[in-house]
């Protein structure tokens, strides 16, 4: 491919990626995987550069734009050598007409700043789109940190996270035999201190209700030591059946049930876990907002009615939890989001309906907020996460 041809190319993805933010429709790596799998001729270069095309122009359009081209254009009215590439030339973009005006860049879609945490200033709100470091948790079922670390020469522990290893942007793992066994898996630093903030200990009863793909029932089977009831429960089949093969790698499949559960319905098939639980984990669906530097094109999805549909359903899930955890037990409530009504709004909901609840801090990462933990790329170098711990009453 021409370097023409790659802006163009990046042009049509960019008509792609808005389409489907729009519609609600597959994540920018998924369209860009499936162009290039019926584009046999671009080789690897043409692959890499076509997508950091993409994903500068993503990165700087806070508000989605109406179209591929005018995102590139505003990507061009900063760079020169860009800008000469809209040349009309075969399989390029047509120049660049004098009334063309790009968009101008901004970081967040308008509408959505004053949901944020209050903590999330100007640098914090910057950092949300820098590119992630890869985190990975060492599986204590099957190593130690100190014997991995050595493993691969850029390695360094995470802070406060006893399994926790970071790795360079971009560091490909997914080949690794290390991975391949079960002894590490990558997950996110704030995604293992939320699974720490349960501590879930041999011999317990474990519920995770949203497990998802199973992340962090993964991380709490490690910290149970394999020993004790272990609940993974969604109401998505296909996430559910994602987990049993990561489960078994992990060592882990022995103690895992899972449980297919009913959207709306969730209370009648938990009936028999009322009282039960000494932990109940809900890390509820949200609005994904603490994840823009790994998916910045969420942003471009966001809606206020989606934020609201997924408020009320973090509100339900908080309503279902709270039976199910035995007196003196443990409700753990996350989102990977930094917007107060998703976070510290929903525990003061929860808190004015059960006071007697307590709530619990016990880390040394992120900042106090509300009853509550935030976490931030910029302050600890983790995606952006609000969780907060409540024990029950006796």
């Amino acid at each position: 491919m021409t370097p023409a041809a790659r802006v163009q190319a990046a042009i049509e993805l960019l008509d792609r990626i808005i389409a489907a933010a729009r519609d609600d429709g597959a994540a920018a790596d998924t369209l860009i995987a499936r162009y290039f799998k019926d584009r046999r001729y671009a080789g690897s270069k043409d692959r890499r550069a076509v997508r950091e095309l993409v994903y500068r122009a993503i990165r700087r359009h806070g508000e989605r734009p109406e179209s591929g081209r005018a995102a590139m254009l505003g990507l061009a009215g900063e760079d020169e050598a860009l800008a000469a590439l809209f040349d009309g030339s075969p399989h390029g973009p047509a120049p660049i007409q004098p009334d063309e005006p790009g968009v101008p860049p901004s970081l967040l879609p308008g509408w959505i700043a004053p949901e944020l945490a209050a903590l999330v200033d100007g640098a914090e709100q910057t950092e949300l789109l820098s590119r992630a470091p890869l985190h990975l948790r060492v599986n204590a079922l099957k190593a130690a940190r100190d014997d991995l670390l050595g493993h691969w020469p850029d390695a360094r522990p995470l802070a406060h996270l006893s399994h926790g290893i970071a790795l360079p942007a971009g560091t490909d793992v997914e080949r690794d035999p290390l991975l391949q066994t079960g002894q590490i898996e990558v997950q996110d630093g704030g995604s293992q201190l939320i699974a720490l903030a349960c501590a879930a200990r041999s011999g317990m009863t474990v519920l995770d209700l949203c497990a998802g793909g199973g992340g962090k029932t993964l991380a709490l089977a490690a910290d149970m030591a394999g020993q004790g009831r272990l609940i993974a429960a969604d109401t998505a089949r296909d996430r559910l059946a994602r987990l049993m093969p990561r489960a078994r790698r992990a060592g882990a499949e022995a103690m895992i049930e899972t449980l297919l559960l009913d959207p709306g319905r969730e209370a009648e098939r938990l009936a028999p876990l009322a009282g039960q639980c000494d932990v109940v984990l809900v890390d509820a669906p949200c609005s994904g907002a603490g994840t823009w530097r790994r998916n910045p094109e969420a942003r471009w999805r966001l809606t206020p009615a989606r934020l609201d549909r997924v408020a009320a359903l973090q509100a339900h899930l908080l309503t279902v939890a709270a039976p199910l955890v035995k007196p003196g037990g443990r409700l753990v409530y996350a989102v990977c989001s930094l917007l107060d009504r998703e976070g510290r709004g929903q525990i003061q909901q929860f808190e004015s309906l059960h006071p007697a609840w307590q709530a619990r801090r016990e880390t040394a990462m992120g900042r106090p907020w509300g009853a509550g933990t935030l976490l931030t790329p910029y302050h600890d170098g983790t995606d952006g996460f609000f969780f907060a711990a409540l024990e029950k009453p006796c």
